[in-house]
């Protein structure tokens, strides 16, 4: 039971949004700056707005109530669902999962929604466009690679391919060079900090400072771990069903796909890192199960190194394993 005098959930889409109220019922509102402000109007005071996070459609609502100093929580969607499929739910509507988030909010605890400063907010639209850079880019070079194979490609299509690439390239750099200095204007000392963690690259450390607010939204590394959904997993039951130990995966991919890669130039320069990894390893257990375990320990050790604002120094390992 949480302490609101109401509590509405919100199912938003990309031309409205459908709010359920735990007093006032059904309410539908446009998903623009008109829809928002008659929504504020009709929210009681002391109340709670839920929603899921649905990529770029939940972001303005919520930031619009946010400033406007209305308590909101976003919600993993994974929750709603498997909320929704415990309830053995029959239909599924905009209305009748806008009351389910209503009821997932009543009777469990959220997280409450902390709006993004300018810098983070114009931080994360780069490094999304980063990537779809990155991902154009690797499309470009597998097909120059695949009309040299042919062994007579057309001229135009090289040059009209090298051409893109060349762009692509200037686009990635000047999108990197951006991020870098919009960060070094408040974080340059933690950026400083989090690249003296061998394995730890500069794109990471940009991720990881922008994402977590230089470390303010958390208070434990443990926290933090389940956040990247870098922590494991158990399946057993009775002495039949005996899984195999993985990640959760439920929490922010990309940060967790850069460390993932961190972890093989950690298990070679990082010591604490290269241990974890052969302790692992010797015990017979699967390469990729270490390196899993690496990234916790090299994201448990930036933690460490930015909440405390001194330097990675291997030989000071109380730090570290906190």
């Amino acid at each position: 039971m949480n302490k609101y005098k109401e509590t509405y959930g919100v199912d938003i889409s990309k031309d409205v949004f459908d709010v359920y109220g735990s007093l006032s019922g059904h309410h539908q509102f446009n998903n623009d700056e008109y829809g928002f402000k008659k929504f504020l109007k009709v929210l009681s005071k002391n109340s709670l707005v839920a929603m899921e996070a649905t990529g770029y459609y939940h972001y303005r609502l919520a930031q619009f109530l946010y400033k406007n100093t209305v308590v909101v929580s976003v919600i993993n969607p994974l929750s709603i669902k498997r909320f929704i499929q415990m309830k053995l739910a029959k239909v599924k509507t905009d209305k009748s999962d806008a009351k389910a988030i209503c009821e997932y909010a009543k009777t469990n605890k959220i997280p409450i929604y902390n709006a993004l400063t300018e810098v983070q907010s114009e931080c994360l639209q780069l490094f999304r466009l980063l990537d779809t850079y990155l991902k154009q880019r690797t499309a470009v070079k597998d097909k120059i690679h695949g009309e040299e194979a042919l062994g007579v490609p057309s001229k135009f299509v090289y040059r009209s391919l090298k051409r893109q690439r060349k762009q692509l390239d200037k686009e990635v750099k000047a999108i990197e060079e951006k991020i870098l200095s919009l960060v070094k204007k408040d974080q340059e000392q933690q950026l400083t900090l989090l690249t003296s963690v061998p394995g730890i690259g500069q794109k990471t450390a940009l991720f990881l400072i922008v994402i977590t607010d230089g470390f303010s939204k958390f208070e434990t590394a443990s926290q933090l771990c389940s956040y990247v959904g870098i922590t494991p997993t158990t399946r057993e039951s009775g002495s039949s069903v005996r899984g195999k130990a993985r990640i959760s995966k439920v929490g922010n991919r990309k940060l967790r796909n850069l460390l993932f890669l961190c972890a093989f130039n950690a298990c070679k320069h990082n010591k604490g890192c290269r241990e974890i990894y052969e302790r692992i390893v010797n015990k017979g257990k699967s390469k990729k199960l270490a390196l899993i375990a690496v990234a916790n320990k090299l994201l448990k050790q930036c933690f460490a190194i930015a909440k405390s604002g001194l330097p990675y120094d291997e030989t000071y390992v109380s730090i570290l394993q906190k």
